[in-house]
């Protein structure tokens, strides 16, 4: 009998469970349309990368107008107008949201989330190395996530992310993740962090929310002082924004809700609209500096063959074109203000704690009497409620959480919460 199975390796899949797969054949605002003829409501924007919602018209003429032009060039020792117009509009962007008088002002490209980390810490390294002040060591934070390439994963939560792959890890400064009332103990070990005599080269973070760590939510006011201490000893910071950038935590980066300029800021799913991949990595002047010299042994060795590819530098145009005419930040209040009004009232249900919101990311555990966690049992048996109930949801183990675009109707959430719920009373009786 001829084997009719797919041979795609899926991503954060295992196969054998046997899970259905549903093909997706169209997409429009928040919706997904299966070629079954199930329509489901996307209520994790695909992996947390839509934002205006699927095939946005300006952002799917800005590929195809493009497309026709100029498909793709070698960025080593060349440019493009898509490019150098996304570069500029970057440090602009960012220049309005963040108002620091030491601005972020170059622009490295990359393809992914996990790349953009990368390219950020070999600046970080970079910098020490070429200024004559090598440093080696890189400070994290619990429970984090950074991406799944080796660099990514040494600076993420070490487990079951990345437990097999242990030997090719390199070692890093851990401190506590920022429990509500424990905030002090996170500070001081960031204090003692940056003042060992062997100075780290810099502190990388997930500002105001940690994505797969569990959607673990922390305050702004944290944040900056966090930034404080990287300033006062000189330790680089770098923000990872591949998750919180381009307004899933209520403003465009979640640093402008701290009032910082992060010295490196990493960027990625959203920058598109969540279109097409593309990443940037940005950095102040004295990073970018320490790189420049007669020497070539002092460049930046990093590259990829798409890097800034012209069709998705198109996209990311169009996406900051959207964000500089319209007033994006509202679409997102009144988002985050339904959210939370549903959130609370889920909050006195018996099998759920913990409800967050951050922005239009809203999240809430449901209790399970062991094996809480990304690998709870409880996961999959969710994930085909969700299904069945015309919902992509991607529970965090038994951390459910919505991060729709920003599209979304009140009745579509509506069917989220419900289904929230309703689920939460299937699995109390």
């Amino acid at each position: 009998m001829a084997d009719n199975r797919s041979p795609i390796w899926h991503p954060f899949t295992q196969h054998g469970l046997g899970e259905p797969i549903p093909k997706i054949e169209q997409a429009r605002g928040a919706l997904l349309h299966c070629a079954n003829g199930n329509t489901l409501i996307d209520g994790i924007s695909s992996w947390w990368v839509i934002t205006h919602g699927h095939c946005e018209p300006r952002i799917v003429t800005a590929i195809q107008e493009q497309a026709a032009l100029l498909d793709q060039v070698i960025l080593a020792g060349y440019t493009h107008g898509p490019a150098e117009q996304v570069a500029q509009g970057l440090i602009r962007l960012t220049g309005k949201e963040l108002r620091s008088p030491d601005p972020l002002a170059h622009v490295f490209f990359s393809d992914s989330g996990s790349t953009a980390v990368e390219v950020g810490l070999k600046m970080a390294l970079g910098y020490w190395h070429n200024i004559g002040q090598p440093r080696h060591r890189i400070i994290v934070m619990e429970h984090s996530y950074h991406g799944d390439t080796i660099g990514a994963m040494s600076v993420g939560e070490r487990g079951v992310f990345n437990q097999a792959y242990t030997p090719l890890l390199f070692d890093v400064v851990k401190i506590p993740f920022p429990v509500a009332g424990a905030e002090q103990e996170t500070l001081d070990a960031l204090e003692a962090a940056c003042g060992d005599p062997d100075t780290p080269a810099a502190f990388i973070v997930e500002p105001l929310i940690l994505g797969a760590g569990g959607m673990l939510t922390y305050d702004a006011a944290l944040l900056r002082t966090m930034a404080e201490i990287c300033g006062i000893h000189d330790v680089l910071l770098i923000a990872d924004e591949v998750m919180t950038g381009w307004g899933r935590t209520g403003t465009a980066f979640a640093c402008t809700q701290a009032g910082i300029t992060p010295d490196i800021l990493c960027m990625a799913k959203g920058l598109t609209g969540g279109a097409v991949p593309l990443a940037a990595t940005l950095s102040r002047s004295r990073i970018f500096d320490a790189h420049v010299s007669q020497d070539r042994a002092k460049m930046f060795f990093h590259s990829s063959s798409f890097t800034a590819n012209p069709i998705a530098c198109a996209a990311a145009a169009a996406n900051i074109a959207i964000w500089e005419s319209e007033d994006v930040p509202a679409r997102i209040a009144a988002i985050s203000a339904h959210m939370a009004e549903r959130l609370d009232a889920l909050s006195d249900h018996p099998t759920l704690e913990n409800p967050r919101h951050v922005g239009a990311i809203a999240a809430i555990d449901l209790k399970v009497p062991q094996g809480a966690g990304y690998l709870s049992d409880v996961a999959p048996a969710l994930r085909a409620f969700f299904l069945d109930e015309g919902l992509l949801l991607r529970p965090l183990g038994n951390t459910i959480y919505a991060m729709p675009p920003y599209c979304i109707s009140h009745e579509q959430m509506d069917r989220i919460f419900d289904a929230i719920g309703t689920a939460a009373d299937q699995y109390a009786r």
